[in-house]
């Protein structure tokens, strides 16, 4: 048959049921809005990326190490022809005299023309805080405090003028600034604060703009290696664009895979509706055979009215998802390191309509191939399951295909392969999960009808398995759909709970470090004057690893078949001498030696994690170099570290009788019962030991938490597109499945059923979806969080009911309400109008 004879029939055959099509295209517009709109968000952050990384960085080199530079390094870097600036940053307390309130921050001492490239947003412009006794506060922390420019702020020992406010700490996002905000000062003033003491945490920069004929990523990628076994750290602009964009990433993967979801929920309502609509022209497709048409041709009439519809759906869904992705910046600004440009991305609306095409035509051919096989003998019986059950290699054949293009998109998302098999395999393991159980419903309710219960509960069951029942698809699209937000909630309910707990109870709160060994009495006397608990004294030494299995640290960073990881061995090690290891730890493998008699053998205990980077076990030699002293020590225990208490942490733990008369620090753990005696606390130790930080936990945790609530904010309207698409999907299902009931309802009210019947036998019916749908996505959703929060995440899965009962109760009614609301027709009108209307 010509293409011009087919087309014409398809529009022909079209023109009674477009109407009926109308939902059936609203799921597609969403579940392509949603892909298009992620993705230009997406191509727009990372173009933003490409462009502003300069002006993030605010200059072409940068090095960074957590010490003094050598001055052999300082030679390597002053032969590079480039303009130089440096930083020094370090946590401490500042104190605001004229408000007497203390706070935790990050001061930044700055000395040069840095940064070289964008700016420092402050009020008022170009503030000079380099002078002599200027310091620029983070504008946050002024509003906080209602401290004005002009007031006086005392960092250690000496006190500044506030010159501005600060409105951005440069090249970083905003997510820290509430744990500690930016104080910026003049290099040459940060030695008057006597702030650098043993213990402090202070991280060095350097600067360097560079030479226009010199190659920044060419010079780092020659001396990286160099420098990192030298624990120092280089940065280029390049890096800068990798770090930005693997730190979106997995946010984008993340939305991106639940506008996958999505789009598969739309195409489980397009494979539906498809299914409903052959259904409803089997007659008709039967006639065309009687006329002389060969099954291809009539399966290529009602082909090109799909392909069609499905075209018009994809390209107003790209054309939405393009105005939808200028709503995204808002949804997340608060992890966005600068204002991103929202443009028109074609490539995001080409790949939306591509992939939006491909996986929605596949999903509606599997009904539609069946068409091929209807006898003309249809038009005399109108059974359409008796084609069904045969087995159809072409069928099969679009099955793999979907798999495989479902698999294909996820490789091209995530760059891994074992990634998008692991999505892969999840998304049909949770299809297969409610397929099967839609599967055994209808194999229970049938295998074993209660024929003895009441009639409107008889008529209910009856419809989960009857020929034109919508119970597979139903239970899939509404399933899937609730397991999204009840994963979402479980997650997010897990980590606030986890992130809540560490203030809980008797968990610490107050943590006080580089404390002088001659100031530890006294602030342990302060602390107790408080009627506050001296939870922890601990010690703090600082040393370098020198070596271990018999051979120096260099020697082992120039072999090339050694095991153990870099970082473990360039670690900067920190560690504690006591007699006995923290409660919160466990001892997994050897015995913890509490003390060591002069001349004996020095055993130290180790946290697994590190031991396992850095190759060593049990009875193996550690050479390590205190303040230029070399102590040999052998690994006499390993150690399971709890990282969810508050209480100090080491990697390594010393005994007793080797460390008390090396260099160190303190630091002090206690408890404040309130805000108040936080404050007061704070402002009396601040003011007579300016070099002791104070962090605060309770107020990093309200900070936290509040970060945590915006981002579950953000992930939840993005899921929100899911659910959305569920429920379309649902009313497309229930309105097309309308048209096959009718004949039914009608005999109904024919028989003397009356309104009140026919709506309680729905409300069963969909009652019973409902909750099967919902059940089986909160199964999964349990499945999948308890994966997440153990292989993930690592936190002690223990769950809130309260909110997954509300999503059940939720679900269902919705589904309810729904199917009683597409009834009213058929109960609100006498039966012959209703056959009139749609016979």
């Amino acid at each position: 048959m010509k293409l011009g004879l087919l087309l014409k029939n398809a529009f022909r055959d079209s023109r009674r049921d477009r109407s009926k099509l109308v939902l059936f295209m609203s799921s597609i517009v969403l579940g392509v809005a949603a892909l298009v709109a992620i993705n230009s968000f997406n191509y727009n952050l990372v173009n933003d990326i490409d462009n502003q990384a300069k002006s993030l960085l605010g200059a072409d080199l940068v090095f960074e190490s957590n010490k003094p530079f050598q001055e052999d390094w300082i030679k390597v870097m002053d032969s590079i022809p480039a303009e130089k600036a440096s930083e020094v940053a370090l946590l401490s307390m500042a104190y605001l005299p004229q408000q007497s309130q203390s706070q935790f921050v990050r001061i930044k001492a700055l000395g040069g023309g840095f940064p070289f490239y964008g700016k420092l947003l402050t009020e008022p412009e170009n503030v000079d805080f380099q002078k002599e006794k200027t310091a620029l506060v983070d504008d946050g922390m002024m509003l906080q405090y209602s401290a004005e420019i002009g007031d006086s702020i005392k960092l250690g020992q000496e006190t500044f003028v506030i010159g501005g406010r600060l409105k951005n700490a440069f090249g970083s996002v905003d997510l820290g600034s509430g744990f500690a905000p930016t104080v910026y000062i003049g290099r040459e003033s940060l030695a008057a604060t006597e702030l650098i003491q043993p213990g402090s945490l202070v991280d060095y920069s350097i600067f360097l703009k560079t030479a226009d004929d010199f190659n920044p990523d060419e010079w780092r990628d020659s001396k990286r290696d160099d420098f990192r076994d030298n624990g120092m750290r280089i940065q280029t602009v390049e890096g800068q664009k990798e770090n930005l964009q693997q730190a979106f990433s997995s946010l984008n993967n993340f939305l991106n895979l639940i506008a996958l979801v999505s789009l598969l929920l739309a195409c489980i309502g397009v494979a539906s509706s498809v299914l409903i609509y052959v259904k409803n022209k089997v007659k008709s497709i039967a006639i065309f055979r009687c006329l002389g048409m060969n099954g291809n041709e009539a399966f290529l009439i009602y082909f090109i009215q799909i392909f069609v519809l499905s075209l018009v759906s994809v390209l107003i869904g790209a054309a939405i998802g393009s105005g939808i992705q200028m709503l995204l910046p808002i949804v997340f600004d608060s992890f966005l390191p600068y204002e991103v440009d929202m443009n028109m991305s074609w490539r995001a609306i080409g790949e939306g309509i591509l992939v939006g095409s491909v996986i929605t035509l596949l999903f509606a051919l599997v009904p539609l191939i069946r068409i091929r096989n209807i006898s003309p003998l249809r038009t005399l019986r109108s059974s359409y399951e008796e084609e069904q059950g045969k087995f159809d290699r072409l069928e099969w054949g679009i099955y793999a295909l979907i798999i495989l293009s479902i698999f294909g998109f996820l490789w091209s998302l995530t760059g891994n392969i074992k990634d998008a098999g692991m999505f892969t395999g999840g998304l049909l393991v949770a299809f297969g999960i409610l397929f099967g159980v839609a599967k055994l419903i209808t194999f229970i309710v049938r295998k074993f009808f209660p024929r003895n219960w009441n009639f409107i509960f008889r008529q209910g069951l009856s419809n989960l398995y009857r020929p034109n029942n919508q119970t597979r698809t139903l239970i899939v699209s509404i399933g899937l759909g609730t397991a999204i937000l009840t994963t979402l909630f479980i997650i997010q309910g897990l980590i606030l709970g986890n992130v809540g707990a560490m203030g809980a109870g008797n968990q610490a709160n107050t943590i006080l470090f580089g404390i002088e060994t001659k100031q530890k009495d006294e602030l342990a006397e302060i602390t107790r004057n408080y009627d506050m608990p001296l939870m922890q004294e601990t010690p703090i030494i600082t040393m370098d690893l020198y070596g271990w299995k018999g051979k120096t640290k260099q020697e082992w960073l120039a072999d090339t078949t050694r095991t153990a990881r870099r970082w473990a061995i360039n670690r900067e090690a920190r560690v504690s001498y006591a007699d006995s290891i923290s409660k919160n730890d466990k001892i997994i493998a050897g015995e913890y030696t509490s003390r060591v008699e002069p001349g004996d053998s020095v055993f130290v205990s180790l946290g697994e994690s590190w031991a396992r980077s850095l190759d060593v076990d049990l009875g193996d030699e550690i050479v390590w170099n205190v303040q230029g002293a070399l102590i040999k020590t052998y690994v006499g225990s390993l150690r399971e570290i709890n990282f969810r208490s508050m209480d100090t942490r080491f990697f390594i733990l010393f005994p007793l009788g080797v460390l008390e008369e090396a260099p160190q620090f303190h630091v002090l753990v206690t408890k404040t019962p309130d805000a108040e005696t936080t404050a007061a606390y704070r402002n009396e130790v601040v003011q007579k030991f300016p070099n002791v930080s104070i962090i605060d936990l309770g107020s990093i945790l309200v900070t936290l938490n509040d970060i945590l609530s915006k981002l579950s904010y953000a992930i939840q309207f993005m899921a929100g597109f899911s659910i959305l698409i569920g429920l379309i999907v649902l009313i497309s299902s229930l309105f097309l499945s309308k048209y096959q009931r009718i004949n039914e309802s009608v005999l109904m009210r024919t028989l003397g059923a009356v309104k009140k019947q026919i709506l309680r036998i729905n409300m069963v019916e969909y009652g019973l979806l409902g909750a099967l749908s919902s059940l089986t996505g909160i199964f999964i959703a349990l499945l999948s969080s308890f994966l997440l929060v153990k292989f993930v995440f690592e936190l002690e899965f223990a769950i809130s009911w309260l909110p997954i009962l509300v999503i059940f109760i939720l679900v269902t009614l919705i589904t309810i309400l729904i199917g009683l609301a597409n009834s009213r027709e058929v109960v609100n009108k006498p039966p012959l109008e209703i056959l009139r209307n749609n016979g």
